[in-house]
């Protein structure tokens, strides 16, 4: 047992041993190692440190060379400075120098550039443009305040506003290119007259801003005179209208609607009272001629009372008792006269209530034509606003177009009915007089003969 012992005891000794050997060589290599890396680290700092210093110098470098470079461009700007600093001390000099040797001249050059300024406005719409349109280049330079008009430009606007003056009181002919009314430009004859009027073909022109071009208007209420005035002949007197706002009026003129355009403004209240107007007016026109007929029937008749006519009232009435022999009381002979006048009565007062009613019913239209037109309006101011009239315009016209129509049936029916009305009283008195006159010799015949009234 010992000797186990022993020889376990001798067994660890030598592995104690062996591993304290093992041990020291580790440790060996570990500080060889440890050193190894220290001397390469040196060796790797001593490099960076000569790259640092080599770098320094030619940032050193480069650092100098860019301050020179600043002292240099300091030195540039302040030489440029000093120029432009005796530059604008030399041009303040030069316009105090121009002042003073310009004098009153300056103010005569302003007042010749408002002048051309205010010309070539006048000018720019002027009829004498468009026959002489490089003038508006020469006052443009003139109104140009960078320049100084030179002395052949001042002459030059002495000689426009010179040519302004006495072509206004000239009547001349010359070519120009005008504008239709479909946008085509064709060269035409245009007759001038001063600076109020142009005329081509029969058509009224009116200059277009720039001279150069003349737009016709037409215009039926000024196409008359025009055209008569192109067709005289040379030395021939003819009136023409002109327009001192340059074509303004003829223009306005042309936008004016026509009769038909009116109608159509009153919408559909303007065509029912068009056609009650249409309507009564031919039946007063048709029973003024037949009053008239009759009337003069009855007074050819009047002079032949023992022969009465069929062809008139009184005539028929007078035939009413002439083929009855037999005896009668007063009162039937007064009923069978009275009865042939009633007969006689519709056709000569007919059409009469009609024709009141069309003159009450005339303006009761129109006003209906009124409050439609106006109804229009505001639902136009309610959309869009009131701003621009123009938008307001329909109604208003459908308003004031109504009450003109109703008016202008109702006031000329209301005079022929007047006058049917008194035309036909007369025929009714006459009619009455001259029943009572022929019951009267009927019953002095019966009394002449011997019987009872």
């Amino acid at each position: 047992m010992r000797a186990l012992l022993r020889c376990s005891v001798a067994a660890l000794l030598l592995i104690a041993a062996s591993a304290q050997a093992q041990q020291a060589a580790g440790i060996d290599e570990l500080l060889k190692s440890i050193r190894e890396s220290s001397a390469q680290n040196a060796r790797i700092n001593a490099d960076r440190e000569a790259r640092f210093l080599r770098n320094k110098a030619e940032q050193q470098a480069e650092l100098a060379r860019a301050e020179a470079e600043l002292r240099a461009a300091e030195a540039r700007a302040a030489g440029v400075r000093g120029r432009y600093e005796a530059s604008q001390k030399a041009i303040t000099d030069y316009k105090a120098q121009l002042a003073a040797q310009s004098g009153d001249l300056g103010q005569v050059y302003a007042a010749v550039r408002e002048a051309a300024t205010q010309f070539r406005a006048a000018a720019a719409d002027s009829y004498v443009t468009a026959q002489f349109p490089e003038r508006l280049k020469r006052l443009d330079q003139l109104a140009d305040p960078a320049r100084l008009p030179s002395n052949q430009q001042l002459e030059d606007f002495w000689f426009l506003l010179q040519q302004e003056l006495s072509e206004n009181g000239k009547v001349v002919r010359f070519q120009a290119p005008v504008a239709a009314a479909d946008g085509t430009t064709a060269t035409r004859t245009v007759t001038r007259i001063g600076a109020f009027g142009a005329i081509a073909g029969g058509d009224y022109l009116v200059a277009q801003p720039g001279g150069g071009l003349i737009t016709p208007q037409r215009s039926e209420q000024s196409r008359g005179p025009a055209q008569a005035f192109a067709e005289a002949a040379a030395g021939e007197w003819r009136p023409v209208a002109i327009d001192p706002t340059r074509g303004n009026l003829f223009r306005l003129a042309a936008l004016r609607p026509d009769i038909l355009e009116r109608i159509h403004q009153g919408g559909e209240v303007g065509y029912v009272i068009i056609v009650l107007g249409v309507v009564g007016l031919g039946l007063a026109l048709y029973q003024l001629w037949y009053l008239a007929i009759v009337g003069g029937r009855m007074n050819r008749q009047l002079k032949a009372i023992e022969q009465p006519a069929p062809d008139n009232p009184l005539g028929r009435v007078l035939a009413c008792l002439k083929d009855d022999g037999r005896a009668h009381d007063p009162e039937v002979l007064e009923t069978r006269v009275s009865e042939a006048v009633l007969r006689e009565l519709p056709r000569i007062e007919r059409f009469q209530s009609f024709l009141s009613m069309v003159v009450a019913a005339g303006p009761l239209l129109g006003l209906v034509g009124t409050v439609t037109g106006m109804i229009i309006t505001f639902q136009v101011i309610t959309e869009v606003g009131a701003g621009d009239p123009k938008v307001m315009a329909g109604g208003i016209s459908q308003a004031m177009i109504a009450t003109v129509l109703g008016l202008m049936i109702a006031i000329p029916i209301l005079f022929i009915n007047s006058v049917l009305g008194a035309r036909s009283r007369v025929l009714v008195q006459i009619l009455d007089e001259q029943a009572a006159g022929l019951l009267a010799r009927r019953l002095e015949a019966r009394i002449g003969e011997g019987g009872t009234p």
